[in-house]
C-alpha cells in the first residue's frame, strides 16, 4: 500500500505561482500512475493532471492546461504540480492519488489512495 502526503499549498495572489509535492512511501511507487485532482467549497472532486508511470505521459484539464504542469521524479518517490498563472477559480483543495492499474485515469473512481490534501486559495 502507497501513503500520499501532500505538501506546498498557501496563499498565492492571482497571476502567481505555487508548486505542490507529494511524497510517496510503501509499496513500489514508480511503477503507478499518479494524478491530481482538486475539490472547491460546494463542487465535486475533479480532475487536474496525471502522469504515467514513467512520466512519459501526461495529461491535462483543459482548465489547467498551458498553466500547470505535473512531472515525477521516481528516485524521489515524488510527484509535483507546478502551478502558474493562477486564477482565483483554482481554490481549492487538491490531492494526488495513485492507480495500481496500467491506466492513467482522469476518474476518481479508478484511482486508488488518496493523500490528505493540501489547501490552495489563490486571491483576487
Amino acid at each position: 500500500q502507497v501513503q500520499l502526503v501532500e505538501s506546498g499549498g498557501g496563499l498565492v495572489q492571482t497571476g502567481g505561482s505555487l508548486r505542490l509535492s507529494c511524497a510517496a512511501s510503501g509499496r513500489a511507487f514508480s511503477m503507478y500512475a499518479m494524478g491530481w485532482f482538486r475539490q472547491a467549497p460546494g463542487k465535486e472532486r475533479e480532475f487536474v493532471a496525471a502522469i504515467s508511470w514513467s512520466g512519459a505521459n501526461t495529461y491535462y484539464a483543459d482548465s489547467v492546461k498551458g498553466r500547470f504542469t505535473i512531472s515525477r521524479d521516481n528516485a524521489k518517490n515524488t510527484v509535483y504540480l507546478q502551478m502558474n498563472s493562477l486564477k482565483p477559480e483554482d481554490t481549492a483543495v487538491y490531492y494526488c492519488a495513485v492507480n495500481y492499474g496500467r491506466t492513467v485515469p482522469k476518474t476518481d473512481y479508478e484511482y486508488d489512495v488518496w493523500g490528505q490534501g493540501t489547501q490552495v486559495t489563490v486571491s483576487s
